[in-house]
Order: C-alpha cells, then structure tokens, then sequence
C-alpha cells in the first residue's frame, strides 16, 4: 500500500506522541482518522476536537464501519507496546488488515522530503524541535515530526507546503531509525539503554551505526564529540571541546538565562541566548546551529530562532519561578539525563537547596542501571522516589523504590507513593523542587504546583 491508495487509517495506541503526530498529518490531509488508546489524555482530546475518532475500550464494536467496510484501502498503524491480547490488534491481524508500525509510516510519508533526522539515547527531541523553530523562522521554512509538544508550535507536528525539508525525531527504540532515509543525520548521544530490546550496548552501538549508514552517500552527518560512530561527511559538535568543529565559548548566566558564542566553521556567532536553560541545551544548541547552516539559514536567524525557542513541554520545563520557589519538571529518565538536569540546576541556583521527586521508568532500566541512578540522583539535597513505572514491562523481584534508595547514602531521601506525595511537600522547606522521570508522573506536576502555591 501506498499513501495515494489510503482512505481511511486507524491508530492502535493512538495517544502515543509519535502516534498522535502521525495521526494529525492524515487528519490535515482530510483523511477519515479513527483510533484506540487505554485513557483520554489532554493529547488524546486535542485530536477529537479536531475531528479524530477515538475510542478507549478494547472491543470490537468499537471498530467504525467504515473501517470494516474498507478493508482494502485501510491502514491500520500499531505501536509495539500494544498487548497482544489486545482484541482490536488482534481484529485487524486476523481479518489480514495492512498493519504497519509507526516508524514504517513514518518513512513512507518523508520518502517524498529532503529529511533531517536527529538520533540519540536523549537530546534528540529537543534538538529535533529546536532546529524545526529556527528553521520555521527563516526562508527555508520545513516541516517536522516531533517526539513531543514544542511550545513554539504547540503541537508535535508542523506542516509547510512551501518547504521540502522535513525534520524527524529518529527512534532507536526497537530499531525503529532504520526506516528512515535521511540527508543529513544528528546522532546526540549513544549511551546504553533499552538493553530490554538490544540485550548489550554494543548492539545499540551496530544499530546507532546502521542508522547513519542509511543517511544519502551525499548528505551529512553530525555527532556530538564522544559518539564513536562513521560516515563519509562528518563534523563534531560539543559543549566546549576546542577541538571539534562546533563549540561554544565564554558561557556565562545573564539574569538567569545562559549566553554563549557558537564557535563554527562559518565564523562566530557571539552572544546567542537560548529561550531554555540546561548546560545540555547549549550543545543541543550548537547541533542546530550547525544543521541551520547547512540548509542555508544565515546566522542572524539562527541567533533570532535560538533566543525566541520555548522549548518542549517536560523538558527542563519552569511551572513555578518566584524569588521563594523554583519548580521544574523534566522528563529525564536515564542516569546521563539526570546528571546534565541537576548539573544545570546547580549552575543556576548556586547555593540552593535542590529536592527531587523521581519516578523510575521501568524495571529493566532500573535494574541495569541502579548504581549510576543512586549515583546522580545522590547530587540532589532531597530525593523522594516514587514507584516504578512499569509501561510496558511485568515487575521484576527485588526491583522497586527500595533497591534505589538503599544504594543511596549521605542524603535525605525517602519512598512515596503517587497518592501522598503532593501532601508531604511543604513549601516552607523547599526552595528548587524537580519532578524526574518519563511515565505518569506528569499528572502529579499541576496537583504539585497547586499544592505549592496555597
């Protein structure tokens, strides 16, 4: 099937962010959108304001007729976190439905654009959203699916006719990178994770190498310094390795925000200040300034798009920012992303109590990587560690809040649950609060905030 045959598409784990943007670009195309999610999310009712149908239970007549109807020009796109006892997947397998994976679709649809594909274990939604902002502003222009809402768009998901550059947040999860095609290539970071699905990092290093071997024999390819990877066209991009193509300079904290100069091979650009703070975000920074120049935006835009981008919803993201209190929530959930969000924070507010609410995002992940979790975390003044967010994953014996917490010594530190945790923060007692982690702790960040500010 190709994407002139399709008349109707139906999304098994639609609210998925990388599903819902999918789901939005048929739907701009006028294409019927139907799909199934577990629960009704702020995601999930976004898209039926816009017209999407969705259905939160799990039987088969819930499935449209039109779906049933159609089954030749149908196509049905799954996540593999879906159950395989999941009786609409199932439906759809049985009754030999065109099933294809979010990632398949995801390369049919950027086969027609010159594309941009960020890589890496983290970084990579936000710098994938930070060179679609800069080039949004410039003449260039381009479209972009993105791994999460960006402020500037308030959307996962830009669309401009008038451009034929697409940028894509590239997945390593489940390989899901290697149906992509790309032009020029940004690979952020490769350290070890999702050793549930590649069993050691040295395979996730094959895969991260098979990736950019897919990049155009005449595109580009840019790493961060420590990634070991090769191609042909390749620079180095880094925080302040004089020694690589990419850095910045003279980084200082100006009324609360981060300044720099970017150090590239088309000169200096002086004084950029980006519209989020993170030591991290410089170097995502330079990524984007060095993927901007290569697509032809001149450096005063780049400096303009650099300073007016706000970032992505849970990235390095202020709730609350008085002189008293200072409340951020991030989606950190690898001990590498840990250690560059309190790093940052250290640098901002020298001197400053920090305590961090940090929700564990699987089993699998906690149990490979318990030491260096114990590790950054123990940098924090405070650590309250919830349960385990299992996604998709059964529990593991011996693996919980506990096994974090008593590898973690000379801190204040403690377990909560979801369900008491809001009432055992007193205000009076914090002065920088983080809420860590990728799974359901975000429903805890407005009853945090309220909770704050009575």
């Amino acid at each position: 099937m190709n994407l002139n045959q399709i008349h109707t598409v139906f999304f098994i784990g639609i609210g998925g962010i990388g599903m819902s943007a999918l789901a939005r670009y048929f739907n701009s195309k006028a294409i019927p959108v139907f799909g199934y999610d577990l629960t009704s999310t702020t995601l999930t009712k976004e898209m039926e304001s816009n017209g999407i149908s969705i259905t939160y239970k799990d039987e088969l007549g819930e499935i449209n007729s039109e779906i049933q109807e159609n089954k030749e020009t149908t196509l049905v796109v799954y996540t593999p976190a879906i159950p395989e006892n999941n009786v609409i997947w199932n439906y759809f397998k049985n009754e030999s439905y065109t099933l294809k994976k979010r990632a398949e679709v995801l390369g049919m649809i950027t086969e027609k654009y010159k594309t941009i594909a960020v890589a890496g274990t983290h970084g990579k939604t936000t710098t994938s959203s930070m060179i679609a902002a800069v080039m949004d502003v410039s003449e260039v222009k381009c479209n972009a699916f993105l791994g999460g809402i960006a402020t500037n768009f308030n959307s996962n998901l830009v669309l401009d006719d008038s451009s034929d550059w697409v940028v894509v947040e590239a997945d390593e999860y489940d390989r899901s990178f290697l149906t992509l095609v790309p032009n020029i290539a940004v690979v952020t970071s490769t350290d070890a994770d999702h050793l549930d699905v590649y069993g050691d990092s040295d395979s996730m290093d094959k895969s991260f190498q098979d990736f950019v071997n897919k990049v155009n024999p005449t595109g580009k390819v840019f790493l961060q310094e420590e990634v070991k990877l090769t191609f042909g066209n390749t620079e180095t991009y880094s925080l302040d390795n004089k020694n690589s193509n990419y850095y910045a300079e003279n980084i200082s904290v100006i009324n609360g925000d981060f300044v720099f100069h970017a150090v590239s091979p088309f000169g200096c650009i002086e004084s950029i200040k980006i519209g989020i703070n993170g030591l991290h975000n410089i170097e995502n920074a330079l990524a984007t300034i060095a993927v901007c120049q290569e697509v032809g935006v001149d450096n005063e835009t780049i400096k303009k798009g650099l300073e007016n981008y706000r970032g992505v919803k849970r990235r390095f993201e202020y709730i609350l920012k008085t002189e008293e209190l200072i409340f951020i929530d991030d989606y950190a959930h690898h001990p590498t992303e840990i250690k560059a969000l309190v790093s940052s924070v250290r640098k901002l507010y020298p001197g400053k109590k920090i305590t961090g609410v940090f929700q564990p995002h699987l089993f699998s992940r906690t149990k490979d990587f318990g030491d260096e979790f114990a590790k950054e975390l123990s940098q924090l003044d405070e650590v309250i560690v919830l349960d385990i967010y299992p996604a998709r994953e059964k529990p593991v014996e011996g693996i919980d809040a506990d096994f974090l917490l008593n590898k973690m010594n000379g801190i204040s530190k403690r377990k909560e649950s979801k369900e008491t945790v809001v009432k055992t923060l007193d205000k009076n007692e914090l002065e920088v609060v983080l809420t860590i982690g990728a799974g359901d702790i975000s429903t805890l960040v407005e009853p945090i905030k309220k909770q704050l500010t009575q």
